[in-house]
């Protein structure tokens, strides 16, 4: 099937455009391995192009000098075009890098949704203009829109990386300039579609599918007023170190090893259930999933049974079967570095309870890795330490509960964790010693009225909430003489 009408065009500045040169993304399906589609490659000129229309759009546009319930009224159209479009954004997303179509339709394609129902009831609530009256002075606190802001999302879930950002940044007034994955440039293009649809005025956003370089381009680029990436913590430390360089503001939601806490009142058979999504989803390429399993020595052979007995319960194969629940890694390089982490931990000395490191029953061709439960693993090992991004868990075992948080916080990164136990308030006790920016009690999320994002080597700042609008807002402070002040606060 053609998904992109606009293959030869790029969206720029909201309306399909002649691409600067003639290079070309080649899109592989995951599972077939053969060619899906081909579609235009931007290139710096056309960010050049794209950058200048939201500098004038938001230097002279009407967008960042709307009201915010005039924004509001176009992102709910965008919102209300991507939930007509649900079914053709989860068959594009599995068809690209290999979701299983199920997780496409209730993940991929339903939570932006989701996203944008929380971001404009945040907005709705959001005061622009704020009062602030003390004995040293009184002021008049302004929210005002950053400016143009670039956007830089993976391919592991791209619909919901794009939404996180575009969400906030626009509702506060910005304009945006999106560069999606190689990979995932299908769906890039059918955002553009449905922006296009949804009526934004002219240079409020782009969309560019590009690959590394360009990406630098963007996010160097002098008109660019604010970065927003999501990606691997290698790439974030190169961006922050050159933002920083030039006094430029970034946020950064970088990678993750988040552990799960089981205690022994746990309810393993419910926690394990949990960790199916927790720790599996889209076949272990999420940064915030738990891939790091902590079990006291007194019940990890009940764990391990629970959690391989759990695995098998996973068909592994075809994304578009709905039954599938393991699908292939998005790209050959991928899935390569995965079977490599499974070599590293088996010569490492960690026992494979299950999968490893031989090719899927059944499957001659797909990039397919094994679902693969280690156990007896060292807290100091490569698995143990460093991200994988495929469906590979380590079991850790501890004595007690302070072993258990020292090997929790034995980690460069931050992003998520979680703790299981029938002691809700003991577990919030806990989670405040557990170092990372999200942290679930019983498999229960935040959602995105919440703050999320990461501590140590998962990055910087927040996305969501009221939170996530503060990058992309600029604070100004007048001061106002008293008696007017309290003119104001009467009324």
């Amino acid at each position: 099937m053609v998904w992109n009408a606009y293959e030869n065009s790029l969206f720029i500045a909201g309306r399909w455009d002649a691409p600067s040169t003639a290079e070309r993304i080649t899109i592989v399906s995951p599972f077939t391995e053969q060619e899906i589609a081909s579609v235009a490659a931007a290139a710096p000129a056309d960010v050049d192009k794209a950058v200048a229309a939201a500098r004038k759009a938001f230097d002279q546009g009407p967008w960042p000098r709307m009201t915010m319930n005039e924004r509001l009224t176009v992102v709910g159209r965008l919102r209300d075009v991507m939930k007509r479009r649900h079914e053709e954004v989860a068959q594009v997303i599995t068809d690209e890098m290999g979701s299983p179509i199920t997780a496409s339709r209730t993940q991929q394609a339903q939570v932006p949704i989701k996203m944008l129902d929380a971001f404009m009831e945040i907005g709705r609530d959001l005061p622009l203009t704020m009062l602030r009256q003390s004995n040293s002075g009184s002021a008049l606190v302004m929210r005002h829109p950053k400016g143009v802001v670039a956007a830089i999302v993976p391919w592991n879930a791209p619909m919901m990386s794009v939404t996180m950002k575009i969400g906030p940044a626009l509702l506060a007034g910005c304009t945006v300039i999106v560069k999606t994955s190689p990979e995932t440039a299908l769906s890039g293009n059918m955002l553009a579609e449905m922006l296009e649809e949804a009526g934004f005025p002219e240079g409020v956003i782009s969309i560019l599918p590009a690959g590394r370089e360009t990406s630098e381009y963007l996010a160097l680029h002098p008109g660019v007023d604010k970065v927003s990436f999501t990606g691997s913590t290698g790439a974030g430390r190169y961006l922050a170190a050159r933002c920083g360089e030039m006094l430029r503001p970034i946020t950064l939601e970088l990678g993750g090893k988040s552990a799960a806490l089981i205690l022994d009142d746990a309810d393993i058979p419910a926690a394990v259930e949990s960790l199916r999504m927790g720790s599996l989803r889209n076949s272990g390429q999420v940064c915030s999933l738990k891939t790091r399993i902590l079990v006291s020595n007194r019940r990890k052979d009940a764990l391990v049974s629970a959690f391989a007995g759990l695995i098998d319960t996973m068909p592994i194969g075809d994304p578009n079967d709905p039954a599938t629940q393991i699908g292939p890694m998005a790209s050959k390089v991928q899935m390569e570095r995965v079977l490599g982490y499974i070599d590293k931990g088996i010569a490492e000395g960690a026992r494979v309870v299950l999968g490893g490191s031989g090719q899927p029953p059944g499957l001659n061709h797909g990039w397919f890795v094994r679902a693969t439960l280690f156990d007896n693993v060292d807290p100091a090992s490569t698995i143990a330490q460093e991200e994988i991004f495929g469906p590979v868990l380590s079991v850790i075992a501890y004595e007690d509960e302070e072993e258990a948080i020292a090997i929790a916080n034995n980690s460069p990164y931050g992003l998520n964790g979680a703790v299981f136990t029938a002691d809700v308030e003991h577990a919030a006790y806990l989670a405040q010693r557990i170092k990372t920016g999200v942290i679930e009690i019983n498999g229960s999320g935040v959602g995105f009225h919440a703050p999320i994002g990461g501590v140590k080597a998962s990055g910087l700042g927040r996305e969501a909430g009221p939170e996530g609008f503060e990058p992309f807002f600029e604070l100004k402070s007048v001061g106002l003489p008293s008696d007017y002040a309290g003119t104001l606060a009467a009324r």
